[in-house]
């Protein structure tokens, strides 16, 4: 088996196992090790597949809690970010692109690590504003769950509304991303290959990570995959210098 397809297939392990625990994470894991051994031009098209096949997996479990009206507010964003995030991706260089992707991980990471944001209902018209930065920083780095995430972690929602309302917005937003990268010619034939050595990784991870997610304490696990993202992101930032 060819090197490539082996770390690929690590790489997707780890992601679908994060995802399937958390209910969102990912990109977030996959992309910086991705970006040691690809260009971000492949990279990023292969996670957005990535993703939709840890989201539709999930998906299937979560739909009785899916309520379109919280989704609505964060597709709406999503739309002109996509497009703006895609013309980035075709016109910008790793050079620059790694040490913006470590800039979000250690923000994000760091907000989860040392602040516990009071929980609040905020008005639908921050959905729109969370939207549209995810759509353009997936579309340009698959990385743009942090928006999302820190929208949804501040409204008082039950717990399976939060974890729903992520994994149907990334499955739309998932969708709309690969059209575009299809469509602006970033989906390549390496890409198309790379997804389909992946898919037995994923699935099995994904499901390891959703058993796993009954039997260990949630929060204490994020706190360590939150370290592990401040680590990569510091990581990206020093390489790239």
């Amino acid at each position: 088996m060819p090197i490539h397809y082996i770390v690929v297939g690590v790489i997707s392990f780890a992601a679908g196992f994060v995802q399937g625990l958390s209910g969102f994470g990912s990109a977030l894991v996959a992309m910086p090790l991705l970006l040691l051994f690809f260009p971000a031009r492949v990279a990023t098209p292969f996670c957005i597949l990535l993703g939709l096949t840890i989201t539709l997996q999930l998906g299937m479990g979560l739909k009785k809690h899916l309520d379109f009206k919280k989704i609505l507010p964060l597709f709406l964003g999503c739309l002109p970010g996509i497009a703006c995030g895609t013309i980035i991706l075709k016109n910008a260089d790793d050079t620059v692109m790694k040490p913006v992707l470590g800039l979000i991980l250690l923000t994000y990471s760091l907000l989860q690590l040392f602040t516990r944001p009071r929980a609040f209902r905020l008005h639908p018209a921050w959905g729109i504003g969370a939207g549209f930065l995810t759509g353009l920083i997936g579309a340009a780095f698959s990385a743009g769950g942090p928006p999302t995430i820190i929208y949804t972690s501040l409204n008082n929602w039950p717990k399976d509304t939060i974890k729903a309302t992520l994994t149907g917005f990334f499955f739309l937003t998932g969708i709309i991303i690969a059209i575009a990268h299809a469509v602006a010619g970033i989906t390549s034939t390496l890409v198309i290959e790379l997804f389909l050595v992946s898919i037995p990784f994923v699935v099995s991870a994904t499901y390891l990570g959703s058993v796993a997610y009954r039997h260990l304490s949630h929060r204490g696990y994020l706190k360590l995959i939150y370290t592990l993202l401040l680590l990569m992101g510091i990581m990206l930032i020093t390489t790239s210098m």
